[in-house]
């Protein structure tokens, strides 16, 4: 809203040369050039305007909220209308983040959980990897209903309850060690006391995992890892993930204190993989399609397997040829700024195994091809993606603090689908925005053309300052908020994201609002001023006094033809094409309240002896508002006839022929 301001500074600064001109170039009186160099600050500046905006984009954030997004900076609500790239993590957003172990491959083969349960329990066969499972974790404990309840990651949840199932003996002693998990490394490792010894537990993506295993958990002791086994974990990884599972591997390795940390994950024992299922969102694919006709990219950024995030992308809609674009973390090192950006032309693209740093730099080259991006994620490392991205949106219920404070909104039940709701409204408030300003510019010629008639032609001034500011701040203020807040358009949509150099006064808009929808207001409230003054005998040439009766009287006429046709013309500016029988009268209380108030006002302006003294105004006879009604009927005629010719021409654009 800053450039807003300097603006309307800069219009109030350069009056100042009109009242210069109209005195000493043309020779005005200086008390009629000084009215008039009032006057134009006073219809020039919408003083209403400032306010207006501010409260449209207070109630957007609002419905946005009621839409489970927070905005934490107020311009993400406007600059959500031209984003054109969301890159979208998968889990969680994309998907619902309620895991369950579906799948599991021990020793040489696919096992199911409940066969593998009643191994455990039976021998004690799978105790290091169900041990890994248990200890691998972050959680805490919790009570709700009387039952033991864990809070934290989904996926350490489920497969902290799947351990517990085989109902095995789990070490009292506290964490001896560990090495945390981080982008690069993609594995966590912990350190126990057991009754067997101190015991090394690692949990991680299988090919990192993998590549630190000597050995094989086979029979319920170590063996030695064939290259043929571990290929065949290798497809079991692959199969999995092709299935949409998330792949995690485990591997442990007994220790002789003292240990050293540097050397703990080192010569490990592989113990097992597990496939987690995490089904999408169902309300993901039609976000989806919504985005896909709305011309916004939706790019998936994940630490997945590259299987797993084309399945799940398949699963949503997001990838439908044979052969996606996929680039994994260590593709995308290998990869020079140019390269990458020529890669991001591609129709369809997943990037997969990369890490925060890496999220960054996808968001930076979107950025270098002019594209306007929202990027989401949850954690620390996340933060400097947020603050790169046009719009930064951290996740609610798995955000860090660190991530919420970098961003620009926050989706408060993370799901994908939010952020399309947002976009929407974003999309929604820069057209509101637009119809609000059309609305104000039209009464703004219709209070800079009496000014004009009177310095220029030497006609009695048609509407006084004051007059001019209670339509401003008074009479107009309702209706412009309540255009304001109208509903997303029915085809909004399904159109490309507006160019962020697109104006909000762009030239269609100033041509409609000055010099059509203006010029007809102004003459229409003319056309009453002059009515009431010749009906009183008041001849060209003849001055009156500002305390007249009859000079009362048409500034009355004039300030209540202005106001009837804003009352029309609100109903107008719901489109620049859709006709009135489309966009209706209802729909919108804030408007039927706005005019109600205009004419409550308007009555109480012209038919109240303190309205009267106040505004300088007097009763008017009823044979005015013939002439004031039917002037405002003229206007919606001729808007009406307007957008006519305008759909006429759009509808014969598009039956056009390709050249």
């Amino acid at each position: 809203m800053a450039p807003v301001k300097q603006r309307l500074t800069r219009l109030s600064g350069r009056t100042s040369i009109f009242f210069a001109i109209s005195w000493w170039a043309f020779g005005v009186r200086f008390w009629r050039a000084f009215i008039f160099t009032i006057g134009i600050i006073v219809a020039m500046v919408p003083e209403g305007l400032l306010p207006t905006l501010t409260l449209a984009l207070v109630l957007a954030t609002q419905r946005m909220a009621r839409r489970n997004v927070l905005i934490r900076h107020l311009p993400a609500v406007e600059t959500l209308g031209s984003t054109t790239v969301i890159c979208s993590d998968k889990t969680g957003t994309l998907t619902q983040n309620r895991m369950l172990v579906n799948r599991l491959f021990l020793e040489d083969r696919f096992v199911s959980v409940a066969e593998a349960v009643r191994a455990q329990s039976a021998t004690q066969r799978y105790r290091p990897f169900f041990l890994a499972a248990r200890l691998c974790q972050d959680l805490k404990e919790g009570v709700r209903n009387g039952k033991t309840v864990f809070f934290g990651d989904p996926m350490d949840i489920a497969l902290v309850e799947m351990a517990q199932t085989s109902q095995m003996e789990v070490p009292s002693g506290q964490r001896a060690d560990e090495i945390p998990f981080d982008a690069d490394r993609m594995r966590v490792s912990v350190v126990y006391e057991t009754p067997d010894g101190a015991m090394l537990f690692c949990k991680g993506a299988p090919e990192k995992v993998l590549a630190l295993c000597s050995r094989t958990q086979v029979g319920g002791e170590p063996r030695p890892f064939p290259a043929e086994l571990r290929n065949a974990v290798i497809r079991a990884q692959e199969e999995m993930a092709e299935q949409g599972l998330r792949v995690l591997a485990f591997a442990y390795r007994f220790l002789e204190s003292p240990w050293q940390h540097d050397r703990l994950e080192a010569e490990l024992v592989f113990a097992g993989l597990v496939g987690l299922e995490d089904p999408p969102r169902p309300e993901v694919p039609e976000a989806i399609r919504r985005c896909q006709e709305a011309g916004i990219r939706v790019i998936m950024v994940t630490g997945d397997h590259p299987r797993t995030a084309v399945a799940i992308a398949r699963e949503v809609g997001l990838v439908r040829s044979g052969a996606p674009r996929v680039i994994t973390g260590d593709m995308l090192r290998n990869l020079s700024e140019i390269e990458l950006r020529m890669a991001l032309d591609a129709a369809e693209i997943i990037f997969a195994r990369v890490g925060a740093d890496q999220k960054l730099r996808i968001v930076d080259a979107l950025k270098g091809k002019r594209q306007v991006v929202a990027v989401t994620g949850d954690g620390v490392n996340d933060a400097p993606a947020l603050k790169s991205a046009h719009i930064g949106i951290a996740m609610g219920i798995s955000g860090t603090d660190v991530a919420k404070e970098a961003s620009d909104m926050v989706l408060l039940d993370d799901n994908f689908a939010s952020i399309v709701n947002a976009i929407e409204e974003g999309r929604a408030v820069f057209q509101n925005i637009r119809r609000f300003l059309a609305y104000i510019l039209t009464h703004n010629v219709a209070e800079l053309v009496p000014y004009l008639a009177f310095a220029l032609f030497g006609f009695p001034l048609a509407l006084t300052p004051i007059q001019v500011l209670s339509i401003d701040m008074g009479t107009d203020t309702l209706s412009a908020l309540g255009l304001g807040v109208e509903k997303p358009a029915p085809q909004i949509m399904r159109r490309p994201p507006r160019s962020a150099g697109d104006r909000l006064l762009n030239l269609p808009l100033a041509l409609r609002a000055y010099l059509f929808l203006g010029l007809v207001e102004a003459a229409g409230a003319m056309a009453a001023f002059f009515f009431v003054l010749e009906k009183g005998g008041w001849r060209f040439g003849q001055d009156l006094a500002h305390g007249d009766p009859l000079y009362r009287q048409a500034t009355t006429a004039c300030l209540s033809a202005i106001i009837v046709m804003q009352g029309a013309n609100v109903f107008l500016c719901r489109s620049a094409t859709r006709s009135l029988s489309s966009t209706g009268f209802s729909g919108n209380p804030l408007i039927v309240w706005g005019v109600a108030l205009e004419i409550a006002l308007m009555l109480i302006i012209d038919y109240t002896r303190w309205g009267n003294a106040i505004l300088g105004t007097l009763p008017l006879a009823r044979e005015v508002w013939f002439v004031v009604i039917p002037l405002a009927a003229g206007m919606v005629f001729l808007e009406e006839s307007r957008k006519w010719f305008v759909r006429r021409k759009l509808k014969d654009r598009a039956a056009a022929p390709s050249p």
